[in-house]
């Protein structure tokens, strides 16, 4: 697998910079190499504590050496919602996998669809982790379908960024992106309001998850509306609907691939990655001047997982350097407060200054709420409209 650093990439990545300074889940992701071996914490594995009253493992009082050689000996982790092209999650399978002998699968899913398996399985989860929507950590411990661990970087993660004992850890943050097929598109849209103008048909994926509902929440703020007022985003759409402008197609690679989308709102985790992928159509990513939403997307263990501490390693490595960098170089913003980029990549990397418009998220209750309304909303107002 190859690092971002070829030509193709250098001019995308540089492209999404110039964009951002003016205004304001298939594919294979990759390292050309895998890095070191997060630090450990200098004490002497010991055995594994017994498990909780509730069966699941104590993760938080074992060391970082104990965690690592509890993941060797379960020799696997099973992901969802987390394929390889998503924040090129796939250079941080293959630091887990070249570095600890682990294998890995994942079932991409949405993030109400990964909680609902959690739900489901109960004791008998047959999957460790998954990554979802930073609206959906208040489910995920509601409901009781998570375990904590906290890694050795928690002191550096803003507390907006996790959860109690590390029930949910937030390791990047992306912005909203459309990403355009030039070849199809003549004009590139750098704006809702260019969107609402022009003739364009637009994909969000379905409203069940963190794309669709980060996509349709930062249009809302476009037109004038804020997390307790929708109404111009269901106006907006609304209009889009009746008009034929909806593209139902879920936001996969493949469905861009294909020719099939033309114009998909993504985060820039995504669209960075897609336009690296997508070789037989010209892509450009482009982060919207006038409705745009800095927001991030949580690390969860499952309660039940089969391969907990392999599941825990596997977080410790995504808030490594190593996987801060990843997650970087994918379009990401990573959410680490000590964390700086190395010098040689500080061209391919958001430039933080052209965000500077972007609504952050930083309170998940009341985004969790005007989500679950947007998706109410969209589900009785604008479905009913919308034609395949």
């Amino acid at each position: 697998m190859k690092k971002f650093r070829t030509a193709k990439f250098l001019a995308l990545a540089l492209a999404l910079v110039m964009v951002l300074a003016a205004a304001g889940c298939g594919g294979n992701g990759g390292g050309s190499s895998a890095p070191a071996t997060p630090p450990a914490s200098g004490s002497t594995p010991a055995s594994t504590p017994a498990p909780a009253g509730d069966g699941a493992v104590d993760l938080n009082s074992l060391t970082l050496d104990q965690i690592i050689e509890g993941a060797k000996a379960e020799g696997q982790v099973v992901s969802v919602g987390m394929p390889d092209e998503w924040a090129d999650w796939g250079s941080l399978w293959k630091n887990v996998t070249g570095n600890y002998g682990l294998t890995h699968n994942d079932t991409d899913m949405s993030s109400s669809e990964e909680l609902q398996m959690f739900a489901t399985e109960g004791k008998n989860g047959t999957k460790d982790m998954g990554d979802v929507g930073y609206a959906f950590v208040g489910q995920a411990v509601s409901e009781d379908l998570v375990q904590g661990y906290k890694t050795s970087y928690w002191d550096a993660v803003p507390d907006w960024a996790k959860g109690e004992d590390g029930k949910w850890m937030v390791a990047y943050t992306g912005a909203t992106t459309f990403l355009v097929n030039t070849d199809q598109v003549s004009k590139v849209p750098t704006s809702w309001q260019d969107i609402k103008d022009g003739d364009y048909k637009v994909a969000l994926g379905p409203l069940s998850g963190g794309n669709a509902q980060g996509a349709f929440i930062a249009s809302n703020y476009a037109f004038g509306g804020d997390m307790e007022n929708l109404q111009p985003g269901i106006d907006f759409w609304t209009e889009m609907a009746k008009a034929g402008r909806v593209n139902t197609l879920d936001i996969t690679q493949a469905n861009f691939e294909s020719g099939e989308i033309a114009v998909g709102v993504v985060w820039s985790f995504t669209g960075i990655p897609y336009s690296k992928n997508i070789t037989q159509y010209k892509m450009t990513a482009v982060v919207p001047t006038d409705g745009a939403l800095q927001n991030g997307y949580a690390s969860v263990i499952n309660k039940y997982a089969p391969h907990p501490h392999a599941a825990a390693l596997t977080r410790e490595v995504m808030f490594s350097d190593e996987g801060q960098t990843y997650l970087a170089l994918a379009g990401a913003i990573p959410t680490r407060t000590d964390f700086k980029i190395a010098a040689e990549y500080a061209d391919q990397v958001i430039d933080m200054s052209g965000v500077s418009k972007a609504v952050v998220i930083t309170d998940p209750a009341a985004y969790s709420t005007a989500c679950e309304t947007a998706k109410t909303r969209w589900e009785e107002e604008i479905a009913p409209l919308l034609v395949q």
